[in-house]
């Protein structure tokens, strides 16, 4: 396996910003509208040692092989509503591959959720705690920095990781031991291209905060449509400033052919508020990412002049698998939310490698998950062989006012797998 990253790809590693919520609530904000961290199989690490120690042995024949899982994620803290959505989705998808009664065949499996609370520092005692119990599959991360800390850990302890809605390129291509079950700020951005009919020769100004999240989507922009022919440019505003008029003129002036707008704070509505009065949305296409459903309702007037580029929404995928996805979130009170699909692949994932791999045998594992395809929520999913990306289709999406004034996201197209696949890391 080739693990060190094309130019494009280290580019888009230091832009791990989370491009499908750049104009979304803050991350704080967005668990108000979620059951994060209050599921209560959530547990600290360590609890269930005594019998976790015995997954690594094989049953006698006829038996079924016992296994113990982590799962490890955040439930609560700044990505709560994040590792939540993961939580059912992952429930949902593991009564999915066990039809119903929660039964692999051949193997007794215990889930183990762990809260990371969205701290590295905790996210990596915890891998080494269930390290210590004999856990050899470990899944869920949503921060892309505890992400890339527990690809090291998994390489180190020799133990199969599955990364979860963690965006950040970086997790594709780490080492052998990795694998992610969502996709990555490639696609993101890749996506956001596609509202071009042709990308190259095209304008793409990139408006955006003067702070680090700003800046990294200015990269991945520069690296993914730049890369592909698009003449980038950007206007970068200070995160304290109030009045946006005067930027909103200078995007006017610039009359590029699409506007990538990544912003995220309390000056969020005021910033769209400016750009319509100005006549930006008259002028141009503007882009930005679709979140969570906490974040429907958080772009205010400018909501249906909007493009968005989207991971996943309730009903985009029109599969069987989503279909069974939502219905077993409905029964439980619950939605399809951004990060459903993420959940629900993971546990395809770990089922296929424990009876394709034929036991928990890490190495057979990771031979069985390379090259695997899913019909899962989203549609036809590859788990590349090459680098472990996640080869899935994306969504263009508008928002549409329904009843009472809610907006709610409409599918414009299904963008193809091949059309925003990432580079094969190391090529």
């Amino acid at each position: 396996m080739r693990i060190s990253y094309s130019k494009v790809a280290v580019t888009l590693a230091a832009a791990s910003a989370l491009a499908l919520s750049a104009c979304a609530p803050s991350p704080t904000d967005s668990e108000t509208g979620s059951d994060a961290g209050t599921a209560d199989t959530a547990t600290d690490a360590g609890t269930d040692g005594a019998t976790d120690a015995e997954t690594d042995a094989e049953a006698p024949a006829g038996e079924a092989t016992p296994v113990t899982v982590g799962m490890l994620t955040s439930l609560t803290g700044p990505l709560g509503a994040y590792g939540a959505a993961y939580q059912s989705g992952f429930e949902a998808g593991w009564d999915y591959v066990t039809e119903g009664d929660g039964e692999l065949d051949g193997f007794d499996v215990t889930f183990e959720w762990v809260d990371d609370q969205g701290n590295p520092d905790t996210a990596v005692t915890q891998f080494k705690d269930l390290v210590g119990q004999g856990v050899t599959i470990i899944a869920g991360s949503a921060s892309s920095g505890i992400a890339t800390q527990l690809a090291e850990q998994a390489v180190q302890n020799e133990t199969l990781f599955i990364s979860g809605p963690a965006a950040t390129d970086a997790v594709t291509g780490i080492n052998e031991y990795t694998f992610r079950s969502g996709r990555q700020t490639f696609q993101d951005v890749a996506t956001a291209g596609t509202f071009l009919d042709d990308i190259s020769g095209k304008s793409v100004l990139v408006f955006a905060q003067d702070n680090a999240f700003g800046q990294g989507n200015v990269a991945g922009v520069e690296a993914v449509l730049g890369g592909a022919g698009a003449e980038v440019s950007s206007v970068l505003v200070a995160e304290d400033a109030t009045e946006f008029t005067p930027f909103a003129t200078q995007i006017v002036n610039s009359e590029p052919d699409m506007v990538f707008v990544a912003w995220a704070g309390a000056t969020t509505g005021a910033m769209w508020e400016a750009l319509q009065q100005q006549g930006v949305f008259e002028q141009t296409t503007v882009v930005t990412g679709l979140g969570d459903v906490a974040s429907y309702q958080a772009y205010g007037a400018a909501s249906e002049d909007l493009s968005f580029l989207n991971h996943y929404f309730a009903g985009a995928g029109q599969t069987e698998a989503e279909q069974a996805m939502l219905d077993a979130l409905e029964a439980d009170g619950q939605v399809g939310d951004l990060f459903s699909p993420d959940g629900f692949l993971a546990a395809q994932m770990i089922a296929h490698a424990l009876t394709e791999g034929g036991g928990t045998d890490v190495q057979a594992m990771i031979s069985a998950l390379e090259g695997a395809t899913f019909s899962s929520v989203k549609g036809d999913v590859e788990i590349r062989a090459e680098d472990h990306a996640v080869l899935q289709p994306m969504y263009q999406v508008k928002l549409v006012a329904g009843e009472g004034g809610q907006f709610a996201p409409e599918l414009i197209d299904t963008v193809d797998a091949s059309e925003v696949a990432p580079p094969v890391a190391g090529s």
